[in-house]
């Protein structure tokens, strides 16, 4: 059969097709529109200018999946319209333009979809597994292959440079406040006692790009999936500058990450608040999470999802 799967993301929407087959799900298509619902909030409420702008490529989606006759279509929504005063509203009319219900999950089951998604993947039964989203954060503590602690905080790579941040990279001085809200959302953490780990599991577009950019920075293969957390700082300067881009650092970050540049910095000040906090030096790439997780739970009899 044919499952197509929608993540109604705080920054990006993607469109996954997966055929699944012998207990296997294999992608076979993905399409990725950066629509930055998160940007759309104001005080609270997603604007209709947020509505309609993720309206139109629901139904870019919807013709897509008419044209190739593919019905099984389920679709879920995250942080900025779960937090949205307005959320129902705006699920209802977004639903209603994309011809299939959407579900809108919660900040502790999205970190539980997560940690389902990558848990397989894992290096080590123990470990904390970010996920570092447009609109949010969810943090995993995972003991001997189970859930230990799991928590959603309202600040995303998106949500923490809004209203902070004027153009595309942060200035020096709008790194160093958005260095202190990340400090003090990351330090206000609940429970996590006595949790420490020498390798973070990141997932998602943050640790994505960053991995891409700290690959490219330090000539380290393209498959390399690690980043060491001591040379955070050095990026972030360096792409937070005083006096402009240097040509040479403008052309790799233009090349490495050309879809994440606004929310990049914002997400790796917050990646390094979060190492920081739980004393972790490295930080692992895992390419599996919530649309992973999602199959799981949908399809229990799954045995691997699969890039195709």
């Amino acid at each position: 059969m044919i499952q197509a799967v929608i993540d109604i993301g705080s920054n990006t929407m993607r469109l996954a097709i997966y055929q699944i087959q012998d207990n296997r799900a294999v992608m076979v298509l993905k399409k990725k529109r950066i629509v930055g619902l998160a940007g759309y909030v104001r005080d609270g409420v997603m604007t209709e200018a947020g509505i309609d702008a993720a309206g139109a490529v629901l139904e870019e989606f919807h013709h897509f999946l008419t044209e190739f006759g593919i019905k099984e279509v389920t679709a879920f929504t995250t942080a900025a319209l779960r937090n949205a005063t307005n959320s129902r509203v705006a699920v209802a009319e977004l639903a209603r333009r994309g011809g299939f219900p959407i579900r809108v999950i919660s900040g502790e089951e999205e970190a539980e979809l997560d940690f389902l998604g990558a848990a397989r993947g894992l290096g080590a039964a123990t470990g904390l597994l970010v996920d570092i989203g447009g609109g949010s954060t969810e943090l995993v503590a995972y003991e001997n292959g189970a859930i230990r602690e799991k928590v959603s905080l309202p600040s995303g790579s998106l949500s923490l440079r809004t209203g902070i941040v004027t153009g595309t990279l942060p200035s020096p001085e709008e790194a160093a406040r958005l260095r202190e809200l990340a400090a003090v959302a990351v330090n206000a953490l609940p429970g996590f006692v006595g949790v420490s780990t020498p390798v973070i599991g990141g997932i998602g577009g943050t640790f994505k790009g960053g991995k891409n950019v700290y690959n490219a920075l330090y000539g380290c293969p393209k498959q390399n999936l690690t980043l060491d957390v001591h040379r955070l700082p050095d990026m972030i300067q360096r792409f937070s500058p005083a006096t402009g881009l240097p040509e040479e650092d403008a052309v790799l970050l233009m090349k490495a990450e050309p879809d994440r540049l606004h929310t990049l910095i914002p997400g790796l000040i917050l990646a390094e608040a979060i190492a920081r906090r739980f004393d972790a030096p490295r930080i692992t790439y895992s390419d599996s999470g919530v649309r992973e997780g999602f199959l799981y739970q949908t399809f229990p009899e799954l045995t691997a999802v699969v890039a195709g």
